[in-house]
């Protein structure tokens, strides 16, 4: 059970870093095209993406994660010492999957900050950061280590 609850700790870590980068990537483009947008615009904006993107965008990233962490954890049956960079390089590494899966098999980008080099970088970034908290919570981690487990 604590399993589950820390891989959906780490998916909505991942769901909430990637949707607000990529509805942030979204407005800065609209004032490189001299759109003003206000902090107002930018929160509703942001709190539209996370409810909208629940439906599509958060179950492609928890198959993704789940595949990932669960070959990570095989690798650390053999690799003890690497077990948090190795989360980190599983989560970056499933949110680059799941855009390039998209794009090569259904020609599309539906997270519109992925259809740049950085914007992919920025939503890998996303998945590292949701790797990093599994890792640091889930046993054998930091996080995990300072309270005993």
């Amino acid at each position: 059970m604590k399993r589950i609850v820390v891989f959906l700790l780490a998916l909505i870590v991942t769901y909430v870093i990637a949707a607000i980068a990529s509805t942030q990537s979204v407005l800065a483009r609209l004032s490189e095209m001299g759109i003003v947008v206000t902090l107002d615009h930018r929160i509703g904006a942001m709190l539209h993406d996370l409810v909208g993107m629940a439906t599509t965008f958060l179950p492609l990233l928890a198959a993704g994660l789940l595949i990932a962490f669960l070959l990570t954890a095989l690798v650390n049956r053999w690799v003890v010492d690497l077990r948090t960079p190795l989360y980190v390089l599983a989560g970056a590494s499933a949110v680059i999957a799941v855009h390039v899966c998209l794009k090569l098999a259904l020609d599309i980008t539906p997270v519109a900050a992925a259809r740049s080099a950085g914007g992919l970088v920025i939503q890998a970034f996303a998945g590292a950061i949701g790797g990093y908290v599994f890792a640091i919570t889930s046993g054998n981690g930091a996080l995990a280590d300072k309270t005993g487990e």
